[in-house]
């Protein structure tokens, strides 16, 4: 965050200290050399302040919604901010420079001071995250915006030829079922992928039943590709009755699996599995990574899919991809 307005934060702190130096000088009080000294000091100590509000407290507790957290960091931040001062201009200046900065002060006037002088840093830090925070919030909404539009674009385009497919298919299915029974099947399990990208997962949520479907119709027609080269454990436990989800979320994963994993090892076989409990959802995918990159578009459709979860399911899902060695994993948890 600081890179990018690395410019305006030292322009800030020296018009800021060019203000004070300007007030001792208008005024000559008090001496040139103490007020350098406490000056210093005190910008010192607002350094530290300011940027301990605007790197660690502001981000950590403001942006993740902890007000009562957020409260009591900031008064550690005022304690320190009392601390330091004590120390440079009450303690180590007498011994080293001969002077103090307070002299016959009350403690509740001297907290009260304190207090006064340490609330600047944390408003204007506070200020400078919020509005840093709510244009980068309105960067990515505007992205989200223009994606939207520009899928929704991609959409209609191919509106025409996936429909004209998916008739085409069920042709296809009856000139081939009285001749050939097998590839009649296998075109019947390609239109009911298409009908179900393109009639079923039209609405915002779907029975799982339907997705687990998509993923063995899936799945069969690869293993028309590979009759006997392709090894894939699917199990499902738990009842899929009564559970619902966004259409076509589980099957970046399967893909994944299929164009970068080894298929053709029984020993190591791609191992999916979908545990279901009344309130959650675990899907994981675990595969052996393939030394020859079968697609330049790696990730991409997990990136894609982490994307979606946090639209749809903000706060609802874990979602963990792990790399150990061959091995790779990756698993999303969903509460329903």
């Amino acid at each position: 965050m600081i890179k990018k307005t690395r410019h305006l934060h030292v322009l800030g702190w020296l018009v800021y200290a060019s203000y004070q130096l300007l007030g001792v000088f208008l005024q000559r009080k008090p001496p040139l050399r103490v007020f350098l000294w406490l000056s210093l000091s005190f910008l010192v100590v607002q350094f530290i302040e300011f940027y301990l509000c605007y790197l660690v407290v502001y981000p950590r507790f403001l942006r993740t919604g902890r007000p009562l957290k957020l409260v009591a960091a900031l008064a550690g931040i005022v304690a320190l901010f009392i601390g330091l001062r004590y120390r440079l201009e009450q303690v180590l200046y007498p011994v080293v420079l001969g002077f103090h900065n307070y002299s016959n002060t009350a403690f509740g006037e001297y907290l009260f001071d304190n207090i006064y002088y340490a609330s600047p840093a944390i408003v204007i830090s506070g200020a400078l995250y919020a509005g840093q925070a709510a244009r980068r919030t309105e960067q990515e909404n505007q992205q989200l915006r223009d994606e939207k539009r520009v899928a929704e674009v991609a959409f209609l385009k191919t509106q025409i030829n996936p429909h004209f497919l998916y008739n085409t298919l069920n042709l296809l299915y009856s000139m081939a079922y009285p001749v050939a029974k097998p590839l009649a099947a296998a075109i019947l399990k390609l239109a009911e992928l298409m009908r179900y990208m393109l009639h079923d997962s039209g609405s915002g949520q779907v029975d799982l039943a339907q997705e687990i479907d998509y993923l063995n119709n899936y799945l069969a027609l690869y293993r028309l590709r590979f009759p006997d080269q392709l090894f894939v454990d699917f199990t499902v436990t738990g009842e899929p009755a009564g559970h619902r989800l966004a259409p076509l979320l589980l099957i970046p994963f399967v893909e994944n699996a299929m164009k970068h994993g080894v298929l053709d090892d029984p020993a190591e076989p791609v191992r999916i599995r979908l545990a279901l409990q009344p309130d959650e959802l675990l899907f994981e995918v675990e595969n052996r990574r393939s030394d020859y990159q079968k697609d330049a578009t790696t990730g991409i459709g997990l990136d894609n899919l982490r994307r979606r979860l946090e639209l749809l399911y903000p706060g609802r899902y874990s979602l963990r991809i792990a790399a150990a060695g061959l091995q790779f994993t990756t698993s999303l948890r969903l509460a329903q």
